[in-house]
């Protein structure tokens, strides 16, 4: 099984120096690091909370101008982080956005309450499914697409993509961490959307689920499709945690 691709940083992170720059006189918190090599701050100063995620350069699968490009068109339809600016410099790029309400599905106080967290996941990503509109979708995040990206050997051990069940806008990256909670358990938004795009919907709950395993201890998958209001699909969970691992 893959690892998670991203985790709190667990050692002291270099902060750099646009990052300072942008905070000013705000405190400046690293939050989490992405194995690719982007990292996130939170900046918390008089004017409220803002996020700043930076990417060195030479991390092109890293696109915070993709990003940028999918928060401007879901924010129309969903909660998701409004952007508040991005730039580059000679070392690297980074994205600033507005904080949202609620904490991190993998925040202590859900992983200690991972059912309802994983219900929470599961209802989230049904909702982002419900309103995000298919046909007005410039992005693309479909099976074929994803299966030709990869190399000859690895398209080989994939095997067949399967019939679409149902279209819609996928998160992309629909790793637990990537669904914020409010207090009352309800899903409050969306984070990390750098490779939304319409595809399956089954290309969303087979990472989704399969992240579960990877932040809560125990086995939460039955309250997780239980809170999207479908049953698992093995065949298709199957074939998009095969994709997703390959990719």
């Amino acid at each position: 099984m893959a690892l998670p691709l991203a985790s709190a940083p667990r050692e002291p992170v270099a902060v750099p120096a646009a990052v300072r720059a942008l905070a000013t006189d705000d405190d400046v918190t690293p939050v989490w690091r992405n194995q690719l090599g982007g990292l996130t701050f939170r900046l918390v100063g008089a004017a409220g909370t803002r996020y700043v995620k930076w990417v060195a350069h030479g991390t092109p699968e890293l696109d915070l101008a993709a990003e940028t490009a999918r928060l401007a068109w879901a924010a129309r339809y969903a909660v998701v982080p409004r952007v508040l600016g991005s730039g580059r410099d000679e070392d690297g790029a980074w994205l600033v956005t507005a904080a949202l309400p609620g904490r991190s599905a993998v925040d202590p106080a859900w992983k200690a309450r991972p059912d309802e967290a994983a219900r929470a996941i599961g209802a989230g990503l049904r909702a982002l499914h419900d309103s995000l509109p298919v046909d007005a979708c410039p992005f693309s995040w479909s099976a074929q697409e994803r299966a030709d990206r990869l190399d000859a050997a690895a398209r080989e051990r994939l095997g067949p993509i399967p019939a679409v069940d149902r279209l819609v806008v996928c998160h992309g990256d629909a790793c637990a961490p990537n669904t914020l909670v409010a207090d009352d358990g309800a899903p409050a938004g969306h984070v990390d959307l750098g490779t939304l795009g319409v595809g399956d919907r089954w290309a969303d709950l087979a990472t989704a689920s399969m992240s579960l395993g990877w932040n809560y201890a125990g086995d939460h998958e039955a309250a997780f499709f239980a809170a999207y209001g479908i049953a698992p699909d093995a065949e298709r969970i199957a074939f998009y945690r095969h994709l997703w691992n390959l990719g």
